[in-house]
């Protein structure tokens, strides 16, 4: 009998949200990775898609096998049902090759990227040389196309935003929003004078945001921001990209090496600052999230680094309606150290 899968299978947004939707033959129950109500497609029917995608792997006794690659350079097959085992056969029934998936290969080493190396000496020149006229310009139609790639889907329409209360009762609604600009300071996205609205996921992530101390009343409002939103997600950018939206293995395989320059991207926003050091250390991701404002995208999403939530800078604070305002008590503050 003919075995169907599913987008569920792979994890790949492009295959999950434009390609099987369209060739699906049935709903069901995944005969690959056992998911309920999915679109079923025969994996013959997806040979065009993955074939373009392994030319850009060569032969390499030395190498790994096309599924440890597929897992590790795009997120393929990131179900916990899809061990090796059945990757492998998955992907030999897709290419009708069951000896294929056993051979091993490694990347062309034709696809380079520079991007990186780039960023890095853009990095070093923003915060120590130059602020405004670099010598180091970035390929700013490479990241614009790079930054298509990342796009924000399915966000949530709540976000919420934490202020530390001083006084005894909680701050309005009208409070808790961006500050004016005049008190504006530095922030990972915004530079001081230019107000961007910061919102969390959920309200102890915006409240871990703010840093603070056992026993404190956090006042958190709660905003509406309604699609479409158009924002960029830096939070994994190898999870997000998918190759099975190009139709050029040149493109494809070039989208390969330039993943880990996305990556550096997604962590300049996310990594920690003292506040003594915020001045020079946010300029880059100020520069980061000023390029992306020009691009046309409404904000940014990015890891926390203090909790499991997601971030939101909102380049148009205007752009959120606040709704209500609720206070929480910090009862635990949670440190994790370890020797330098």
């Amino acid at each position: 009998m003919l075995k169907h899968c599913c987008s569920e299978c792979f994890g790949d947004r492009g295959l999950s949200q434009s390609i099987i939707p369209l060739l699906a033959v049935a709903q069901g129950v995944c005969d690959y990775c056992a998911a309920p109500d999915v679109d079923l497609v025969a994996p013959q029917i997806l040979a065009d898609w993955f074939e373009l995608l392994i030319g850009i792997y060569e032969p390499d006794p030395n190498g790994k096998s096309l599924v440890e690659w597929m897992k590790e350079d795009w997120g393929l097959f990131s179900n916990p049902r899809m061990d090796t085992a059945h990757a492998k056969e998955l992907l030999g029934e897709i290419l009708d090759d069951g000896d294929i998936v056993r051979k091993l290969f490694t990347p062309s080493a034709r696809y380079q990227s520079e991007a990186l190396i780039r960023w890095d000496t853009l990095r070093d020149e923003l915060m120590y040389e130059n602020r405004y006229f670099l010598d180091q310009p970035l390929d700013t139609d490479r990241l614009r196309e790079l930054l298509g790639h990342l796009p924000a889907d399915d966000m949530p329409v709540l976000w919420y935003r934490a202020r530390i209360r001083t006084e005894d009762v909680a701050y309005p609604i009208d409070k808790m929003g961006a500050p004016p600009k005049r008190l504006v300071s530095h922030g990972r996205a915004n530079p001081p004078g230019i107000p961007y609205l910061y919102v969390g996921s959920q309200p102890d992530t915006a409240v871990a945001e703010i840093r603070p101390h056992t026993g404190e009343i956090a006042c958190v409002a709660e905003f509406s921001i309604e699609a479409p939103l158009k924002a960029v997600d830096l939070r994994c950018p190898r999870k997000l990209v998918s190759p099975f939206l190009l139709s050029d293995a040149g493109a494809i395989g070039q989208l390969r090496s330039d993943i880990p320059f996305l990556e550096r991207l997604g962590e300049e926003l996310t990594r920690p600052v003292l506040p003594q050091g915020a001045a020079i250390d946010y300029v880059p991701s100020q520069y980061l999230c000023e390029f992306i404002k020009k691009c046309g995208y409404d904000g940014v999403i990015y890891r926390s680094s203090v909790s499991d939530g997601i971030n939101l800078a909102l380049f148009s604070p205007e752009k959120a309606v606040g709704r209500n305002v609720t206070t929480y008590r910090v009862n635990r503050v949670y440190v994790d150290v370890q020797s330098v």
